[in-house]
């Protein structure tokens, strides 16, 4: 390369700015300015860590809007320290679902999936969305060729043969879709109890740990894909409640009033222990009146189905697919993960 070229270097997504810092080489007045700032974080750094010296956060206090959202995590954090979540007396099943996509289903169902497993307690994620996202973000495979729900419902597979561990998560297990299932919607219409099939799979699946000496299942999590097709309707038949996340802007308000229409068509018709038990409001951004607005009236008419906790819309929650896991394990101190925790704990304690 000749001298008067200049080089430069591609950062990678998701680079820490340090490690962006250091493939530069600054010239000698920005060196300058970037040891001052050193020093100065240093300091601060020494001064809020330091034992028997002045504390920088003791020394905040509830003027600042930082140090008032730094204070009431630590209190939510603390809450959860050392809580035990009660084993329920036989197994959960929810579908998670809405018509509307975009509103954080999967996000939904992987993280508090994973939540109840840190808890200790048994949990089963059953994919039957098409395109999979699921079984991304659990980290289990699912490439065309891997045996998945699709062979459970179209092949009468057992569901025990497509089960998968989630490999950052002791027990935490997840079914996995695959692309196939993008076709099974007409495939289901010519077979028999085409409703029940899912149902009949973990029916035999639990018999199945029973008989093998495994623990009992305490939850399983169906993640739905965003439609009323036979698929989400396996679900609903297989489910004794039903986990709606409703992102907080107007048209979820609309998407909600069909879907509720559309799952006492199901009470009605195919399973009448099927009931809207909890609802999550997701995608929070406080600073907007519309949020607030929203999150207002979904709790006036459903008091006792919406949850306390809310997700927030979170950077960490968005980034952490990609590398194929949870936020509960790419970053379990942000406000995403902690919501999601106060969500699952929430529901193991209704």
């Amino acid at each position: 390369m000749g001298s008067s070229e200049t080089s430069t270097q591609r950062i990678p997504p998701f680079m820490s700015l340090g490690s962006a810092r250091s493939m530069a080489t600054p010239s000698a007045s920005l060196q300058s300015a970037i040891v001052r700032t050193e020093s100065v974080e240093n300091a601060v750094l020494r001064e809020t860590l330091t034992d028997d010296g002045p504390n920088l956060m003791d020394s905040m206090d509830d003027s600042s809007p930082i140090a008032r959202e730094l204070a009431h995590e630590t209190r939510r954090r603390e809450r959860l320290i050392g809580r035990q979540l009660p084993r329920p007396e036989k197994t959960r099943i929810f579908t998670v679902s809405n018509q509307k996509g975009g509103v954080g289903k999967t996000t939904t169902t992987v993280n508090i999936a994973a939540a109840l497993a840190s808890a200790g307690l048994n949990v089963l994620v059953i994919d039957i969305d098409p395109q999979g996202n699921a079984s991304t973000a659990l980290g289990i495979e699912h490439h065309a060729d891997v045996d998945s729900i699709y062979d459970v419902l179209i092949n009468d597979l057992p569901l025990n043969d497509v089960v998968a561990p989630c490999p950052d998560i002791p027990n935490l297990f997840c079914a996995p879709a695959t692309i196939h299932l993008a076709g099974a919607e007409i495939e289901l219409v010519s077979l028999v109890a085409r409703e029940q099939r899912l149902r009949r799979a973990i029916d035999v699946y639990a018999k199945e740990r029973e008989k093998n000496g495994e623990g009992r299942l305490d939850y399983i999590f169906i993640d739905c894909p965003p439609s009323l097709g036979l698929l989400t309707v396996n679900a609903f038949c297989a489910a004794s409640e039903v986990l709606i996340p409703i992102q907080c802007e107007y048209y979820a308000l609309e998407g909600l009033s069909q879907l509720l229409k559309n799952i006492e068509m199901i009470q009605k018709h195919l399973n009448a222990d099927l009931e809207v038990s909890t609802i999550l409001l997701t995608m929070y951004d406080g600073r907007t009146n519309l949020a607030a607005q929203v999150a207002s009236e979904v709790r006036q008419h459903f008091p006792q189905q919406v949850l306390s906790a809310v997700v927030p819309r979170s950077v960490r929650i968005s980034e952490a697919p990609s590398y194929q896991q949870t936020v509960m394990t790419y970053d379990p101190s942000s406000s995403g993960a902690l919501s999601y925790m106060e969500a699952a704990a929430e529901i193991a304690e209704r």
